[in-house]
């Protein structure tokens, strides 16, 4: 039994290729906005660069589902991740603020590998094992939450290349990353599509856009409920992101010094969460009763962020946030992987990724409007609409939401 349980090998690998590449992400996160400021554009400008980044990666993440389902695993996330490379390496060294743009939806378009990673997880695990599998391999991106940032100050302190700032530094930084987990994938992590079952000849069609698919899935009949959850989850969080920021630095007076240990607090403790207490609560409670939970949780805890705001209970709720948040996407993701045959693992977890893509496209922009009328609105905003997320996640348990893959 235990070495049924034991993860193969296999995993870990494309675990550590998905961590790389985490952080090759999350270095670029405290730098954006300032790397933004030096090409002088105003803040809604800067902001925009997010946008086109989720709106690309909306528009690249099922492409590259399909065509891993299609041609292989291996070759999409290598290809994806020299995308990055690519990307980082033209953001390091734009002359002009629209070559910034240019870089940043080239990323997008190619940075969709985290749904052809997760298909390779969903290939090499059971059932069994597959909200364990899904929670260590989140807790591994949260992890680069906890790498990224400080890394992405440290590369900021070497000196800089011929033509690059400092800022343009953690752009390298993030590029030598992306390769080196290319590198890895190439050399030691085994395809797990099995050839019998892909069709090596690469052609694209319309229909490989999904634009069709997107627009209909969530009314299937067994997963359309778990794309919704996607999409309303990843909005709400992505308010709390945009509004976390302005919240900490001007109501509750901190620097960026501060801001930078709360990013890297909240990685830390999302990543022991989703690793150290996602499987047993699993073992002993069903998955739908787990997520509602999670997210009611959640719900109420960003109502009392801005109903108590002093830094002294600021640091109490994100401590329970941190762990709290950690729980709905692996949750997520493993009823979708149970509840989708093998054959189209790599088209659902791309349609998935694309529902988040667009939520995160979606959601900063409407934090930024509810900004306007108040610091404290979009918490509360985001706090309401997950409390009602989670009564809609009840009817995940209904039995015409159950049928098993095959």
């Amino acid at each position: 039994m235990a070495a049924q349980s034991r993860l193969p090998i296999q995993f870990w690998i494309v675990t550590l290729v998905a961590f790389i590449n985490s952080v090759s992400f999350t270095i670029i996160i405290p730098t954006l906005y300032p790397y933004a400021k030096e090409f002088g554009l105003s803040d809604l400008a800067a902001s925009l660069l997010t946008t086109a980044f989720s709106l690309s990666q909306f528009l690249g993440t099922p492409i590259l589902g399909r065509l891993s389902d299609r041609i292989g695993r291996k070759p999409l996330l290598v290809l994806s991740l020299l995308g990055t490379v690519v990307a980082n390496l033209l953001a390091a060294v734009s002359p002009f603020a629209w070559w910034l743009y240019l870089a940043r939806m080239l990323d997008g378009l190619t940075g969709g590998n985290n749904s052809v990673a997760q298909a390779v997880v969903s290939d090499m695990t059971t059932p069994e094992q597959r909200t364990q599998a899904f929670g260590i391999f989140g807790g591994m991106f949260r992890l680069g939450f906890v790498v990224g940032p400080p890394l992405a100050y440290f590369a900021q302190t070497l000196p800089p290349l011929p033509g690059i700032t400092p800022l343009g530094m953690s752009f390298v930084v993030s590029a030598v990353m992306a390769l080196v987990a290319a590198v890895l994938c190439f050399t030691i992590l085994p395809e797990t599509r099995p050839p019998s079952e892909c069709d090596l000849k690469l052609k694209l069609s319309l229909a490989d856009f999904g634009f069709g698919r997107l627009a209909t899935s969530f009314r299937q009949p067994v997963v359309g409920r778990i794309f919704i959850m996607t999409f309303l989850n990843g909005a709400t969080f992505t308010v709390f992101t945009f509004a976390f920021q302005p919240f900490f630095l001007t109501v509750l007076g901190q620097d960026t010094k501060n801001l930078a240990f709360a990013f890297v607090l909240f990685g830390i403790l999302a990543f022991l969460s989703q690793v150290f207490l996602l499987e047993p609560l699993r073992q002993r409670v069903n998955l739908v009763t787990l997520l509602v939970a999670a997210l009611i949780m959640r719900g109420v805890l960003l109502i009392l962020y801005p109903s108590f705001p002093t830094i002294q209970v600021f640091w109490i709720l994100l401590v329970f946030f941190g762990i709290v948040n950690a729980f709905p996407m692996p949750l997520i993701d493993s009823l979708l992987s149970l509840r989708t045959s093998k054959d189209k693992q790599g088209e659902a977890l791309g349609t998935n990724s694309s529902y988040l893509s667009i939520a995160n496209a979606i959601g900063p922009a409407i934090s930024g409007l509810l900004v306007t009328y108040g610091y404290g609105i979009p918490f509360f905003v985001a706090g309401g609409l997950t409390l009602a997320i989670a009564f809609f996640a009840f009817s995940l348990n209904s039995p015409g939401n159950q049928a098993p893959a095959v």
